[in-house]
């Protein structure tokens, strides 16, 4: 039988899945706030968090016990501070991101989620004590030195990167962790935040500083369809996160990033350099190598032993 520990067969699939299309959403998503830069950053996040739990309220009362199972990850105890810990991370990545986009940072933003599956990486060994086979570590090796070029190459402590990477990473842990489901999870932590986001869009529209009544109908829809564009990749992820290990979460990540980098370069016309080009075929062949092993290792696993 399969577990979240030990993920085999249709759940492993179905998981991987899941976190592939997540994260093909989520290298997409400049292509969504890059238009809304003239907006408040903290109010983009208080929309984010206010369009997401109407819809995923919508969703739990459609599903049979989904309200039930919200109220009781609303108890007090340890439960609850766990929530309130991965909801205030998850916050800080989402603000941290929509900042860097807006300041045209998209590549430096596609570096810190290049940096969160080592991040997941080793949070699944020492934290979870999951064990991984030399091909992986090699793997990981490689995609550490073209992540290490990257960081040589800016110059500078790439401070959105970092932050990116440290808020998601803690995420990933504490989602891994739970023990609630992926609807009912994200519902509880978007709810205990979602008093400040309401509070705080509330005040820019008495200020005059909102964006709702003062920017044309397509900035409109945008800001609108905030639910929809958070909630369904984070569902995704949290359905992947109980059913893989970690570390495979973690390397899978690599795609978000590299989606991003090619609309930041393609689109958005930043600056890449030779350097960063080095830097990105070391991670993609990480992760053609550990994507190898694992396809091997699942083979040996289907198929019988020879007499």
């Amino acid at each position: 039988m399969s577990s979240s520990s030990d993920p085999t067969g249709r759940q492993a699939r179905l998981g991987a899945l899941a976190a592939g299309v997540c994260y093909f959403l989520w290298g997409l998503v400049p292509l969504y706030w890059k238009p809304l830069s003239g907006i408040n950053p903290v109010e983009l996040i208080a929309h984010r968090h206010v369009w997401s739990l109407v819809l995923l309220i919508l969703l739990l009362a459609i599903i049979e016990g989904g309200l039930r199972d919200l109220g009781l990850a609303l108890r007090p105890g340890k439960q609850m501070g766990l929530l309130f810990l991965s909801a205030s991370l998850l916050t800080l990545n989402w603000l941290v991101y929509v900042w860097g986009v807006s300041r045209g940072q998209i590549i430096e933003t596609s570096l810190g989620y290049f940096l969160v599956p080592l991040v997941n990486v080793a949070a699944g060994h020492f934290v979870l004590k999951e064990h991984l086979r030399p091909t992986q570590w090699m793997a990981i090796g490689i995609a550490a030195i073209g992540v290490a070029l990257m960081i040589v190459q800016a110059g500078r402590p790439p401070w959105i990167a970092l932050i990116i990477a440290g808020t998601w990473g803690g995420y990933s842990l504490l989602r891994k962790r739970s023990a609630m489901g992926a609807i009912p999870g994200l519902a509880a932590e978007t709810l205990l935040l979602a008093p400040l986001a309401i509070g705080f869009l509330f005040w820019q529209n008495h200020t005059g500083a909102g964006a709702l009544g003062r920017v044309d109908r397509w900035t409109h829809v945008l800001v609108l369809s905030a639910g929809v564009v958070t909630a369904v990749p984070l569902l995704l992820f949290a359905y992947a996160a109980r059913r893989i290990r970690l570390s495979t979460l973690g390397l899978l990540q690599y795609l978000a990033p590299s989606v991003q980098l090619v609309i930041g370069i393609w689109v958005y016309h930043e600056p890449f350099s030779r350097s960063r080009i080095i830097s990105f075929g070391f991670i993609w062949t990480a992760l053609a190598l550990y994507t190898a092993d694992n396809l091997l290792a699942q083979r040996r696993r289907i198929l019988p032993p020879e007499d």
